[in-house]
């Protein structure tokens, strides 16, 4: 039964799974909504889709924008949410106009599923009013007059929907706003605008009137506004008076009288008038107050009383001026008192005086005085008078009396109302009576006088009044007197002393006084008869001519004509005598006659007969009268006029120079009568135009005036000048410099060296100067052209090299100067043709290298030589495969020098440890140089060790490095004294110099110095094969007196004392040497050594035989198994470094150590061994040892490793071997090039 259920159930899925299954239909789970939004913001369209088998998409307007979630061609639009849960929302970002439509979300059919789409929804977009415009314009102020109605526009911008508009002044609603809405400029748009009716007030003054919109898409409104200037009239002006009665004042007071209107927009405008006319229109506005204030100096006069005095202020709006007017009331006295009536009369005679005011307000009172006495009126009258015054008259009769004569006859005027204010008027009376006597005193009668004398006349009377005149006359002509001390008379006066009066007259004798008669009268009428007194003189006196004058009988004269002048004296007192003069030389004339003349003088004439040219024109011809009397000659001349043609002078300039680009004159020098009358230049046949040109002028003067120079200016000029006379020609060349410029010169100019060369220089220059070409050779410092040949021809210059060398080769610069700024200068290179040249820094360079197939070394090659230089490479002997990878070459020319870079990767002792050899060659011939690359060892000794310089306690020395063997490498100075036991020792510092001074020496001593150098590996031989150099300090007493730049290495004594002393030194050697040899051989002997312990090794100068180490004696007991070595040294050895240096230096002694081999140095004077501060106090290292110094090598020609640090401070030195553990030493030595990697 189990089995059958079993089987049912089996049967039952399989008819299910054979029934074809019904999939769940897709639905909106999710529809979307109406939207509204501001422009620029985000909105989201959701729609949700359960079930979905179809795509997706959303529906614009109708336009289907697809299923892609990113929606092409709407970067805005995408489609947002999770698939997976049915959201298809749509995001659209910034909104615009553009979103404002209709959308719907639609699902496509499946085969299951029929589509779905949503109802449409609509996306509503708010576009705020971006402007809003006024009129009147937003921002301005806006003229209006109170009272009067004005229409107020208020316009904002585009906007969906339509904006509200408000217009409102501070919290006051403009009332009757009534918008309106007009189409946009693009579809759904509006504007709105507003216009109302607005009367303004005077309290609106100054305040903004606003329009505000407000939009549902805007967060703030929007507002505009202007500002309302409202114009109204003034109020009325006050015109302040001081004091209480108003108008009221005394004439001569000065007032300042305000007057002030208040309000109004403008401010008001003042002006005061007077009787109607305007007398001020000064006024000052005080906006703050808000008021127009004018000040009125006024200084009260008569004539004010009853004037109308008013102050009137308006402004632009005013309908007419408002005024303030007052009446003025001047109170003032007279202004004088006069008196009619002459003061002067007869004795015994009547006559009538009358006396009257100028007017006065209120009227005045008069009264007569005679002196002290009163006099009665004989009648008085008031009338009215200007300005509404009085004036008050008073009349009297009077009879003279001599008795009366000078006294005052008073008018007085008095009134209650000017109490302090008295006038009066006074006369003097003049009472005439007639003169007693009058006479002159003067010289005697008969003397004869000089013109020019000068003498006095004095005039004398007694009584009378008035004063008599006293005139002086001149023959009945009155004498007109002056003060002048030029004149020839001096003015005097009437001066009286009791009752005489007295004047005198001071003449200055003139021709016109001779025989003239002088009357003293008491009337200046000269020519009266009658009653009048008077007194006569006269002079007789004599006087040079008073003029002499020449005519000519022709005035217009020419080159060969005659001419008579007459020569007239005027008169003279006595007769003279006439002569005639041209240019100094006397001339023949006719006789002079005389005759009587002016002043009862005489006058002469005479005549001279000329023939003229036109060098006479403007000569003199003088004149002499000569009086021998009076010794006086009085001359006049008479000047040529002859008409000529023009002529040229002979300082007339026929040549000008000028520069290129300046001015230049060409001037005239002429002579014509009468003057020229025009310049005619021409130049090339052109004639130039008298008004000038664009660069060039004719001065008034004739002369030509010319600018701006080009060389075309340059030739020759044609003057043509002209009068009523004739024509002259003149030349003038007109010559332009200009500075030079090279326009020829090559770039380059090749020879061999030995060869000839000429470099040629062509330049254009004006002027051309013999030596105006000049050769310098450029560089960093000047040279000398000695060895060359400069040569100058004209417009070319040339440099000749005859046997050129290398030091020639280079830039030469031509310099042309003519004197003309700036000089011309080109440049032109001399290459000197030569066969390669390379440079070798040693008999032979080496380059060091590890040998571990992992480093590498680079060979530096450079040669000098032209034309360029082409390299090779071999390897000992054979040309090196440059294509192989491991060799990499570049090659660098710069001039002659050229450079080759060999670059080798990979080094390996067995096929790199070799012989290189670099070629240089070009056409002319080639040349080699050779580097060896080596294993990485000791230092080379170093070289050319000498003394610098000595002082009383130092000596400096200098020397050459050799090479470093691949690694750092440092100095040691080893030195000793005559009287010392051993040797001294100072390490160099810094440690890679090459110069040294050893301080703390003792004066007047002789020291020898020695050297070496050391690094990782060990140390070198002595510089120089072991020479010993000898240096003498000096004395205490030379020190001061030796500069320190010299250098002194040798004794001073004489050469002939030295001979004997190095005899006697060569034979010590000998016999030091041969002890030596015998010691070592006695100790071979004794010990048993095998001849491998003494195998010698020769050093590469092949001048030293040494022994394992040269400052070593160790020897090791197998040749794989390190054993303990043995020093030949049992004491420490001394240092002293001179970062440590004291100036005492303690010497150390040596003993003398028992060793194999001997030390000789060809220039030593002792034998003795080698140095013995190297001890060995370790084992030899096992493998790896060597890593270590290796680590910072840098491989090439003369450079040094970098040594590890700390790597020198222990006290076991890895580099210290014997010659039986050096490579190369056993029966396996292998040749240089196969030497093995030191492992």
């Amino acid at each position: 039964m189990a089995r059958g259920a079993l089987r049912a159930g089996i049967f039952l899925q399989l008819l299910a799974a054979a029934l074809p299954q019904t999939s769940p239909q897709q639905h909106f789970w999710l529809l979307p909504d109406n939207v509204t939004v501001a422009a620029g913001e985000d909105v989201v369209l959701k729609c949700g889709v359960r079930g979905r088998q179809g795509h997706v998409q959303w529906v614009k307007d109708g336009f289907v924008l697809g299923p892609n979630p990113e929606i092409p061609g709407f970067p805005r639009y995408r489609m947002t949410g999770s698939p997976d849960k049915g959201e298809f929302h749509l995001h659209i970002s910034k909104c615009d106009i553009t979103d404002d439509a209709e959308f719907e979300c639609q699902v496509s059919r499946s085969e299951s599923s029929p589509e779905l789409i949503s109802p449409r929804i609509s996306v509503t977009v708010l576009v705020p009013p971006q402007v809003v415009q006024m009129s009147p314009e937003a921002g301005s102020l806006v003229t209006w007059v109170a009272g009067e109605e004005y229409s107020v526009t208020c316009t904002s911008g585009e906007s969906k929907p339509e904006a509200k508009i408000l217009l409102h002044q501070d919290n006051w609603m403009v009332p009757d706003v009534f918008p309106y809405t007009n189409p946009g400029s693009q579809e759904k748009f509006v504007t709105t605008e507003a216009t109302v009716r607005v009367t303004p007030k005077p309290s609106d003054n100054g305040k903004l009137l606003i329009c505000e919109v407000t939009h549902p898409a805007l967060k703030e409104s929007l507002k505009s506004s202007f500002t309302m200037n409202i114009l109204f009239p003034p109020g009325p002006p006050v015109i302040e008076w001081p004091g209480q009665m108003e108008g009221k004042a005394k004439a001569g007071q000065d007032l300042e009288l305000p007057c002030v209107s208040r309000g109004g927009n403008p401010l008001a405008t003042l002006q005061w008038l007077k009787n109607g006319k305007v007398i001020s229109t000064v006024w000052e506005t005080d906006h703050k107050q808000a008021l127009a204030r004018s000040i009125l100096p006024l200084t009260v006069q008569p004539e004010d009383n009853g004037a109308q005095l008013s102050c009137e202020a308006q402004n632009s709006v005013s309908p007419e001026a408002q005024q303030h007017v007052i009446t003025l009331r001047v109170t003032f006295p007279p202004s004088s008192v006069i008196i009619l009536g002459s003061p002067s009369l007869e004795e015994n005679k009547t006559t009538s005086f009358s006396c009257f005011t100028k007017p006065s307000n209120p009227g005045v009172l008069l009264r007569w005085w005679l002196g002290w006495q009163e006099l009665v009126p004989t009648d008085v009258t008031v009338t009215d008078g200007p300005f509404g015054g009085r004036v008050t008259m008073a009349n009297i009769t009077y009879t003279g009396r001599r008795a009366d004569n000078g006294l005052m006859l008073t008018c007085e005027a008095f009134s209650e109302a000017f109490a302090k204010e008295t006038l009066k008027k006074s006369v003097t009376l003049n009472v005439k009576y007639p003169i007693q006597k009058l006479w002159i005193e003067s010289f005697p009668k008969g003397d004869n006088f000089r013109a020019g004398s000068q003498v006095r006349l004095l005039c004398l009377a007694i009584g009378g009044n008035p004063d008599p005149s006293l005139s002086w006359c001149k023959d009945k002509k009155l004498v007109v007197e002056t003060r002048s001390g030029m004149e020839p008379r001096s003015r005097s006066v009437v001066e009286k002393s009791g009752n005489t009066l007295s004047r005198e007259l001071l003449l200055r004798l003139e021709p016109s006084d001779n025989q003239a008669v002088y009357t003293c009268k008491t009337t200046s009428n000269c020519k009266a008869t009658g009653d009048h007194a008077s007194a006569s003189t006269t002079f007789r006196v004599q006087f040079p001519p008073i003029n002499v004058t020449i005519s000519a009988n022709a005035s217009i004269l020419r080159p060969g004509d005659s001419v008579n002048l007459t020569c007239v004296s005027l008169s003279s007192n006595p007769p003279v005598n006439l002569s005639w003069e041209k240019e100094g030389e006397r001339l023949q004339g006719t006789a002079f006659r005389h005759r009587p003349a002016r002043f009862r003088g005489s006058e002469a004439s005479g005549s001279v007969l000329l023939h003229v040219s036109s060098q006479d024109h403007g000569s003199p011809v003088m004149c002499r009268a000569n009086s021998p009397e009076l010794q006086e000659t009085v001359s006049a001349f008479y000047r040529l006029h002859v008409l000529y043609p023009p002529k040229f002078l002979e300082d007339q300039v026929l040549k000008v120079d000028a520069q290129e680009g300046g001015s230049a004159l060409l001037p005239i020098s002429v002579s014509a009568n009468p003057a020229p009358e025009f310049f005619n230049w021409s130049y090339q046949g052109i004639r130039l135009s008298p008004d000038g040109g664009p660069r060039y002028r004719v001065l008034p003067g004739g002369a030509l005036k010319l600018w701006n120079l080009t060389r075309g200016d340059g030739g020759e000029y044609r003057l043509l000048c002209q009068n009523a006379e004739g024509v002259s020609e003149a030349r003038v060349r007109l010559d332009i410099h200009y500075a030079p410029a090279i326009w020829s010169l090559p770039e380059v100019t090749e020879v061999d060296v030995g060869g000839s060369a000429e470099i040629l220089c062509g330049a254009d220059a004006s002027p051309v100067l013999p030596s105006m070409f000049r050769w310098e050779k450029l560089g960093e410092e000047e040279q000398d052209l000695e060895d060359v040949e400069q040569v100058s021809e004209g417009r070319t210059g040339r440099l000749q090299i005859h046997q050129a060398t290398l030091e020639q080769a280079g830039p030469y610069q031509c310099v042309v100067d003519n004197g003309i700024p700036p000089p011309a200068r080109g440049v032109s290179r001399l290459v000197v043709r030569f066969a390669p040249e390379v440079e070798h820094p040693q008999p032979l360079t080496k380059v060091a290298a590890a040998g571990d197939r992992s480093s590498s070394a680079t060979l530096h090659c450079r040669a000098r030589g032209v034309p360029n230089v082409a390299f090779t490479w071999a390897k000992n002997g054979a040309p090196l495969d440059l294509q192989d990878p491991r060799y990499t070459e570049h090659t660098y020319h710069e001039g002659a020098i050229h450079s080759s870079v060999l670059t080798i990767a990979n080094i390996t002792a067995a096929q790199d440890y070799a012989l290189f050899t670099c070629t240089a060659s070009n056409s002319l011939g080639a040349d080699h140089t050779d580097i060896q690359i080596v294993s990485i060892s000791r230092p080379d000794p170093p070289m050319r060790l000498r003394v610098t310089n000595v002082t009383h306690n130092s000596v400096g020395l200098e020397w050459k490095a050799g090479f470093d063997g691949g690694l750092e490498q440092r100095f040691r100075v080893r030195y000793e004294a005559p009287e010392s036991p051993g040797h001294l020792y100072v390490d160099v510092s810094p440690p890679g110099a090459t110069a040294f001074t050893v301080r703390g020496l003792r004066p007047s001593t002789l020291y020898h110095f020695s050297l070496l150098a050391t690094n990782a590996l060990g140390d070198s031989g002595l510089a120089d094969r072991g020479a010993r150099l000898p240096a003498t300090t000096l004395g205490l007493e030379d020190s001061s007196e030796k500069s320190d730049d010299q250098v002194p290495v040798e004794s001073e004594f004489p050469g002939w004392f030295l001979l004997p002393i190095l005899f006697a030194l060569g034979v010590l050697l000998l016999l030091s040497n041969g002890s030596c040899i015998g010691y070592v051989l006695w100790r071979q002997k004794h010990r048993g050594l095998p001849s491998e312990g003494t195998k010698e090794e020769k050093s590469e100068e092949g001048s030293e035989t040494r022994t394992g180490n040269e400052y070593e004696e160790s020897r090791w007991s197998g040749r794989h198994t390190p054993s303990t070595t043995e020093s030949s040294a049992e004491l420490e050895p001394y240092y002293h470094s001179m970062k440590d240096f004291s100036p005492q230096l303690p010497p150390t002694p040596e003993e003398e150590p028992q060793y194999r081999g001997f030390w000789g140095h060809e220039y030593e004077e002792v034998a003795g061994p080698g140095p013995v501060y190297d001890e060995v106090e370790r084992l030899y290292p096992l493998s790896g040892a060597w890593e270590a110094p290796y680590q910072g090598a840098q491989t090439g020609t003369y450079q040094y490793g970098e040594w590890p640090h700390g790597a020198r401070a222990e006290s076991g030195r890895i580099y210290d071997l014997v010659s039986e553990d050096l490579p190369g030493a056993g029966d396996n030595y292998l040749p240089f090039h196969l030497r093995g990697e030191l492992v």
